[in-house]
């Protein structure tokens, strides 16, 4: 076999393995290894073995990964989230749809807060579909804004995917945060828009609420939210203003989120060890994705499989809407079956090659595929965030009237990836202010 052969028979070992449910990251460092044992021998193997797992996780730009996931522990463990969808229900009850479109708004403010899709579906999921159903809501309605509401989780920072988009592709993580919030906005906006519309054409999806709901009472739900706002505008507003750089805010946030936790005196040693535990066991896993997808790239240079992949590509004349549109069926249909963090890393050294031969913005490109991904997690027939909510639901709801209410929301996806294709300014225009 040729090098190129070897790099081909590589991936299909990979998917094979995948396929046979071995962990992402096991199935990379494994494949990568095998890769470059047979292409370039023994030592070398082992030498990437020893040296790949301290030269890529021994950056400092990683440190905020951790920090912004103990951040988010810390927030859930303390409660700070829990006045989100109160607040939201109080000042939108008027609207039609008025409880869903506080589920999706309340989904946008946890987001901030946690970066966490299947996080965000699950704690709105337990708090948000109760209070809908005691108001005869649509359960297909009720369930499904809030499961597409949680892809927002990713979208809007912080977003461990654009932390690590941004460290291997060498794109500024500001930046990537900028964009992403303005999709996010986009994508909530949006989602809001598909729920008016379906109940004002049918009323029964979403009764009006009776009660009377004073001024006084919207106040004073606010005094629940303030420790989101003081959170988010310390730590962003401080990242975008240049008092400290994405891999410091990170830390700046677990601190300000603990801070704001005594202060409330709503978490005690338990849920601290809870948060530290939890912090170290997510950041742990995604640490060895990303050794083995820095491997994989490592075993793709040896065998010249992507150059050559980017060379057929180059030479066949493929324009960069098409090849966008394969990219876009590719990551969702990854979506499906993936969680978010390992499709994006096994795929990344393959595509990069040809994202590059295309010319196309990388800044772009990665918020794009984040949006994808997030897609992926509410597409039939595995949408993870659908069955996330299912099994916080238990029996209340059946996963089918789960994936019928999704379908609304990912109609409106669509239209969104159409907009950043047709529009890519929407885009890259927040992200520009920081040039």
């Amino acid at each position: 076999m040729t090098d190129v052969q070897i790099g081909y028979a590589g991936v299909a070992v990979l998917l094979a393995l995948i396929a046979f449910r071995v962990p992402i990251g096991l199935a990379l460092i494994s494949v990568s290894f095998g890769g470059i044992f047979i292409l370039v021998g023994e030592r070398p193997a082992f030498g990437a073995l020893g040296v790949f797992p301290y030269a890529f996780s021994a950056t400092w730009h990683l440190s905020s990964i951790p920090m912004f996931v103990l951040m988010g522990f810390f927030c859930f463990h303390a409660g700070l989230t829990k006045g989100l969808f109160g607040a939201a229900r109080l000042w939108l009850s008027a609207l039609p749809g008025g409880l869903a479109i506080a589920g999706v708004l309340g989904s946008a403010g946890f987001a901030a807060v946690t970066g966490s899709s299947v996080a965000c579906a699950a704690a709105m999921g337990r708090i948000a579909v109760p209070e809908m159903l005691r108001y005869r809501y649509d359960p297909g309605l009720a369930a499904g804004s809030i499961a597409a509401a949680g892809t927002i989780g990713a979208l809007i920072p912080p977003s461990i995917l654009f932390i690590l988009y941004g460290i291997i592709v060498k794109v500024q993580v500001g930046q990537l945060f900028l964009g992403g919030l303005a999709v996010g906005l986009l994508t909530a906006t949006a989602y809001s828009a598909v729920i008016i519309v379906r109940v004002v054409r049918n009323p029964d999806l979403a009764p009006p609420i009776a009660e009377e709901i004073s001024w006084k009472m919207r106040l004073v739900a606010l005094a629940d939210v303030w420790p989101v706002l003081v959170l988010v505008l310390g730590v962003f507003g401080g990242l975008f203003a240049g008092v400290f750089t994405p891999t410091e805010a990170g830390g700046v946030g677990a601190a300000m989120s603990l801070t704001i936790a005594f202060f409330k005196r709503s978490i005690d040693l338990r849920g601290i060890w809870s948060s530290l535990m939890e912090t170290l066991t997510i950041s742990s896993s995604i640490f060895i994705i990303a050794i083995g997808a820095s491997m994989l790239t490592r075993f793709f240079a040896y065998s010249g499989a992507g150059d050559e992949i980017a060379a057929i590509v180059q030479g066949m004349g493929v324009s960069p809407l098409l090849l966008i549109m394969v990219v876009a069926l590719l990551y969702i249909l990854l979506g499906m079956f993936l969680e978010p963090i390992g499709a994006m890393l096994l795929t990344m050294p393959i595509l990069l090659p040809l994202i590059e031969t295309a010319e196309i913005n990388l800044l772009w490109f990665g918020i794009l595929v984040v949006k994808l991904l997030e897609i992926g997690m509410i597409t039939p027939p595995i949408g993870l965030n659908v069955f996330v909510l299912k099994s916080v639901m238990g029996e209340q709801i059946s996963t089918s009237t789960i994936f019928r209410g999704v379908m609304w929301f990912i109609f409106a996806d669509i239209l969104i990836l159409g907009l950043m294709v047709a529009f890519p300014d929407l885009v890259l225009y927040l992200p520009s202010l920081l040039q």
